[in-house]
């Protein structure tokens, strides 16, 4: 090794280092403010609570029953969702980009959530199975609208801007097929099925609340430690077989728990609109592209926290949560298809 290369390579372990330090301290200060909204979520109410009233009712170290029914029977529930949702959302919404390379190939958008909606909304109108039957369903419809997607889209593999195209059509179908199901229905149910769209973290129930919890907890570990091969995806096929990569079996695992994080989030909660495709480009801002996903699971459950806490307490109505992120989740989309056709990504 020569002199002269010496002082590069320790001015580039240098910069790394310190990307990794500033990596760190950022996602980590996402962390806490999303500690610090979860537990505003659970202070603010009819009955105002101290945050250290909340954190000892949560945590167990303190034991006041008055308390404890607030917080964790009438509050906590909410807020555990709202954090599975963020969490879910934002990762699953920043891996779709990603391995698609394109900033709108979100799940509101290539047919994911619509097939979840329709499936739901079909149970709710049509059936007296009850709201476990209905979470079972979105997850059921949105894993086959993925499927349908996967394999209009096949030929000789998959190309982001092919999968978009027939996600966005399939997408359009289950929006028509969603309404025709509605309109067939009587009002009161309709009634009921349209608050579902919305989406709103506060109409999980216990099985549901479990099972976005469990998966969450089992499925993002599982997505970090591949998302090795998610950046390997990103030089393109050839460089990420040069490396060793399986490119087909990685992008469909990477895909297909993606799609399974955006059900359980559906299921628990609706199709909260537009977290699942602002989250990851804010991550990207604050983080850099190489270690994001964390980031992204942050930064989701921040919005829809934040989100509620503006529909339930600083409107003059509460609100379902999936009508605060639509008003801020909507200029961004213009904005986005704005900017992706001056640039020439857009099609």
């Amino acid at each position: 090794m020569s002199a002269a290369t010496t002082p590069l390579r320790h001015a580039v372990r240098a910069q790394r280092r310190g990307h990794r330090a500033r990596t760190t301290a950022i996602t980590a200060g996402l962390a806490a403010l999303a500690f610090a909204l979860f537990v505003a979520t659970m202070m603010i109410g009819t009955f105002r609570l101290t945050a250290w009233e909340v954190v000892g009712s949560v945590f167990r170290l303190t034991d006041d029953p008055s308390v404890d029914f607030i917080v964790l029977d009438l509050r906590l529930p909410t807020a555990a969702t709202a954090v599975g949702v963020g969490l879910a959302l934002g990762v699953a919404g920043l891996v779709f980009q990603r391995l698609l390379a394109n900033p709108l190939a979100s799940p509101d958008f290539v047919g994911i959530s619509g097939g979840a909606s329709l499936f739901a909304v079909s149970t709710i109108l049509f059936s007296t199975w009850g709201a476990v039957a209905t979470s079972g369903m979105a997850l059921l419809g949105a894993v086959l609208a993925a499927i349908a997607v996967y394999l209009l889209a096949w030929r000789d593999g998959i190309t982001g801007y092919r999968f978009i195209l027939i996600g966005i059509g399939l997408s359009e179908l289950f929006v028509a097929l969603t309404g025709y199901v509605i309109a067939k229905a009587e009002l009161s149910d309709a009634r009921e099925a349209m608050t579902w769209l919305v989406g709103s973290v506060g109409s999980a129930g216990p099985f549901e609340l479990r099972a976005l919890l469990i998966g969450v907890a089992v499925l993002l570990p599982v997505v970090l430690v591949l998302s090795r091969r998610l950046g390997a995806l990103e030089l393109g096929d050839d460089a990420a077989s040069a490396l060793g990569v399986s490119v087909e079996r990685s992008r469909l695992v990477l895909l297909a728990l993606s799609v399974v994080l955006v059900a359980l989030a559906t299921a628990a909660a609706g199709p909260v609109a537009f977290v699942a495709l602002i989250s990851g480009p804010i991550a990207i801002r604050l983080v850099g592209n190489a270690a994001s996903l964390p980031a992204a699971a942050f930064v989701g459950a921040v919005i829809v926290l934040l989100a509620d806490l503006v529909a339930q307490h600083a409107l003059p109505v509460a609100l379902p949560t999936g009508v605060i992120t639509g008003a801020v989740g909507a200029p961004y989309l213009i904005w986005l298809l704005a900017t992706v056709n001056r640039e020439g990504r857009g099609g």
